[in-house]
Formats: structure tokens, sequence, C-alpha cells
């Protein structure tokens, strides 16, 4: 029997497809050798062929073997959209190592987190100066043992002059090691990459991620043919999405790599230039957050600019708020694509074909080779019929092996195979699935996990505060924003958001940070004496007269 959302299935795209599943250092060989001299890499005025590519990466591995870089080995890489990412990733996945993503917008104490968890003593940077800085306390503090530097400047940046003592230049053990290409054995299963994601407690725990789950996520999305006109090797993709997250790092640079298309690195996102680009280089396809399509559409005199070069647009990482995604849709004169996916499923999941009607919290269908149902929220292993909401249970050779040094975590996030989400949902009669709520708590902010609990526990190292809940309020342009709900001790000063982000900025990440504050005698609580998120959130929902949405 088909599974019901086959009917749902574009015309000429099957869900049995086979899927290809191997290794990162097979990918890899390919791409370069299906690639030659056509562009890969396009970053300020340096373009990289995948000629190029393939001899920087082998220089590199070449570089991390000569400092005893072995199989197995954790490896951090605090590194922007710039071409030493996948240069750096290359090498250190075909070395077998394991690489271990930091974000640009941790906060130190979550950096130094991930390295102790992941065992990773090597991280590996470049000198921008928002990551130099913190690289360096790194090594500071003990939390690394080596930090390298990838030279900005070797890809037409400014020279950074003096590195922090300690701190090492890649480019010349580049030059001094002997290139390395005799690769270690390697099996789909054997993890590729610690991607950090949070939980509800919001410590970040690793997802083991396998060669396996990557190189068949990237499988995965080529298979998904729907009237998108994307012939291999002759795109132009834009890659401002952040390559420490999943989203960039699988659906933008693995997958259109192995396609042989080029990548327009670009390290940050800034609406003028991303329309600039569009017109003037002539992008073919952009993958984006909703706080990059909010920013492209309130730009001044963007329905002025030329879109017609665009074939696919992409919004993931957060809900879009479906208003806005119909406004975006009127200024490109195309359907945006729509779709769900999570850091364990790397990230593919499901999209909305672009025949289906569109409606409000809809995500489509699964993608090929992936299964979807509806369980009970009380009993996992009871499956909804059609209709009937429950938690999103999905399994695939695309979803992750578990939770680094986690066993009971990993335990409890599965039931009889599937991965239980935390994903509230439902499978329509259509056959298409809706995401009606998101999972406990969780904020997305931007396009990155926001967890209350985290920043409660920063708040609770303010001596003046009591106690505290954090809950996710609407922000036009991030999706949501944080809201601090606070008590004080007694006698205490007035506390304003300035004084309290000031309090915070070594201790939260930037996405972290409340955009409101509200000061309270006493906040609600069960009664077990449990405080209640959901009282405030429902406070706040009551008073702008809003729905959560998620699309």
């Amino acid at each position: 029997m088909p599974h019901p959302w086959e009917a749902a299935y574009p015309r000429g795209c099957r869900w049995d497809a086979p899927l290809e599943t191997t290794t990162l250092p097979a990918l890899f060989e390919r791409l370069v050798a299906n690639g030659g001299t056509r562009p890969a890499l396009q970053y300020r005025d340096i373009r990289l062929s995948y000629a190029d590519l393939g001899t920087l990466v082998v220089q590199a591995a070449g570089a991390f073997r000569k400092l005893g870089v072995l199989k197995g080995q954790a490896v951090a890489l605090y590194l922007p959209n710039t071409p030493w990412h996948p240069i750096c990733f290359f090498a250190l996945t075909c070395l077998g190592a394991r690489v271990v993503h930091l974000s640009a917008l941790d906060a130190r104490r979550e950096l130094a987190h991930k390295l102790r968890d992941s065992g990773a003593r090597l991280v590996v940077t470049t000198d921008f100066p928002a990551l130099l800085p913190q690289a360096a306390w790194l090594l500071e503090s003990g939390a690394a043992d080596r930090v390298l530097v990838g030279e900005d400047a070797r890809w037409g940046g400014d020279p950074a002059g003096a590195l922090p003592t300690g701190v090492v230049p890649l480019s010349p053990l580049m030059e001094q090691a002997a290139p390395f290409s005799d690769w270690p054995e390697a099996a789909p299963d054997d993890v590729a990459l610690l991607q950090y994601t949070g939980g509800t407690t919001g410590l970040p725990k690793g997802a083991m991620l396998t060669h396996g789950n990557l190189t068949s996520a990237v499988s995965i999305y080529q298979h998904w043919q729907d009237d998108e006109n994307l012939t291999p090797g002759e795109q132009r993709v834009m890659c401002v999405l952040p390559l420490f997250h999943i989203y960039a790092l699988t659906t933008v640079m693995l997958r259109h790599l192995a396609d042989g298309n080029e990548l327009l690195l670009r390290p940050r996102f800034d609406a003028a230039t991303a329309l600039r680009d569009i017109e003037e280089r002539r992008v073919t396809l952009f993958a984006g957050v909703p706080t990059m399509w909010i920013g492209m559409l309130n730009h001044p005199g963007a329905e002025r600019h030329d879109f017609s070069s665009l074939r696919t647009c992409v919004s993931g990482g957060a809900p879009l708020p479906f208003e806005i995604g119909q406004r975006v849709e009127r200024l490109l004169g195309q359907r945006l694509r729509i779709g769900w996916g999570m850091t364990e499923t790397a990230p593919a999941g499901t999209r909305v074909p672009v025949e289906a009607t569109p409606r409000p919290g809809v995500i489509g269908v699964p993608l090929p080779g992936i299964e979807m149902r509806i369980v009970a929220l009380d009993d996992p292993g009871r499956v909804m019929p059609a209709g009937e909401a429950g938690e999103i249970a999905i399994r695939g050779p695309n979803v992750f092996r578990g939770y680094w040094n986690k066993p009971s975590e990993t335990a409890a996030a599965f039931r009889d195979g599937w991965f239980l989400t935390g994903d509230i949902g439902r499978l329509d009669e259509d056959g298409l699935f809706s995401l009606l709520d998101r999972r406990k708590n969780m904020i997305i902010s931007g396009g990155f996990n926001v967890y209350p609990a985290a920043v409660e526990a920063a708040l609770y190292e303010h001596p003046d505060i009591v106690e505290a809940i954090v809950i996710g309020i609407p922000d036009d342009y991030r999706g949501q924003s944080a809201k601090v709900f606070v008590t004080l001790r007694d006698g205490a000063p007035d506390l304003t958001l300035d004084a309290l982000k000031h309090f915070l900025k070594d201790r939260l990440g930037r996405h972290e940070m409340p955009a409101a504050l509200e000061i309270r005698p006493s906040l609600p609580r069960s009664p077990a004496g449990k405080l209640l998120a959901s009282a405030l959130i429902a406070e706040e929902r009551a008073l702008t007269g809003t729905q959560e949405q998620s699309s």
C-alpha cells in the first residue's frame, strides 16, 4: 500500500527513488573529478574551480595530518562563510576526523562547553575581528590546546596584523606539509559531524551525524524534483546562510557542490548586497531564513530589482508567517518553496509541492526515502489517524545516530526506530503534513534556536534576580524574540533592559539576548510550586491578539 502522502507527490518525482548512501571522501573525490575547471566557489573577487578546491583540501589535509589529526579525532571549526570552511570541512572529514561546528553567535561559555563535551582540543578559525579574540580566549583559558587561523587576506581581505600569542596561521602549515590524499578507510556509519543543538534543559548536546546521514540527505534533495528546472552544473547558488548551521551545510554546500554548481560565499547577510547579487551576478537559487526574506521585502526599492534569474527560492530554518510568505512571493514573482526539517534529520524532512494549495501551517510531504507519522502524545507507539493531532515521528537514512555521550537522552528520543521530534503536527486528508506547534518552550529567533532554560540559567546569576521566566514573543523581523519576566530581591535598584543586556553580554549569544523585560512582584506557579511559563504565554497572546503561526 502506498504511503498516504504519495498521492500528493509532484509529477515525475518518486518517493521510492533509489538513494545513495556513501561517505564524504567518496562524495568529495567525485565532485572534484566531475567539476574540473568549472567554478566552485566565489568569494569577494576570488573564484576557485573544483580542481582548485581539490588541491587546497589535500594541502589542508596534509597540514592537519602533520599536526597529528587522526581518524576519530574531534576538531572544531569556528568559521564563517569563507573558502576556509569548505576547505577545512572536507580535509577533516576525508581524514576521518569528527567535525565540531562552533557558532559565531555562541557566548564564551557555550564555546567552552562544546569543546569540553566533544573532546575537541584543536580549533580552526579565521582572523575576523568578531572571532579571533574569542578563539584566542579559548586557548588562554585552556579550553583548547591549539588554535589555527586561516588568513582572510588569502581571499582578498585586509591583513589582520600580529596574531595573538600561541595562535598559528594555517597557510604556512599547508605550504610546509606534504599534500595528503591517502584517506583512511571510512564507513557510512562513521560519525562525521557533531552538530550541537539544544534540548529542553537548554544544555547544548551534540547530534551525531554520520557520513551516511549527510550523503543520503544530499541524495534525498537531489531526487526531489518539483518543476524547479535546476540543471546540475549550471546553477549559481547564494550561500549566505551560515555554514556552521546544518541547513546551509547540507542543503546548500554539500548538495550543490555535489551537483557541480557555483556557490557565492557571503559571510553575512545584507539585504542591499543580496539584491545586488541576485540582479548582477544572476543568482539562480537562494535559500534563506525568514529574517532574510523580511529584510529583502522591507528594503527600499526592492520591487525595482530584477529577479528574473531566480529559478528556486527556499525558506526554512524557522516558521515563516503565512502573510509574509505571500508578500515575498509577490515580490519574487514565483512560489517560495517551504519545508520542515531538524538538525537531527540532517536536516531533510518535508517540502510543500508547488501545486499544493498554500495554507498556514502546512509543511508538505516527506522527501524521498523519508517516512513520517503522527503518534499519540501519551503513547508514541500509537499512530494517530489522519486529521488527528500528535507528535511528528520520522525515520530514514538521514536521521541521526543519537546524542553524543547521552545514551539516556538518545533512548528517550526514539521509539521502535522512529525519532520523536517533539513537534506537534497533523497528517491532513490531502496527504500533506501540517505543523501545529513548536517543540515545548523553544524560541526560534532569526532561524536560530533559543532555549529559555539556558537564558534563565544566566539570569539567575544576576545578584538582584530572585525568579525568572523566559518566553518567546512575536518579532516582526526575527519571527520571535525572548521576553524576560523577573522578580527582584527586596531593596534592589531598578533594573533596565539595557543594564540586563550588559550583564548578559558574556553569558549569552547575541541571538539569545532578551528583547523585552518585565519586572513583577510575583510569577505564576502551579499548585505544586512550579513556575508556569504557559500562563505568561497565554497572557501575551491575549494582549497581542495573535496566535502562533508556523509554515
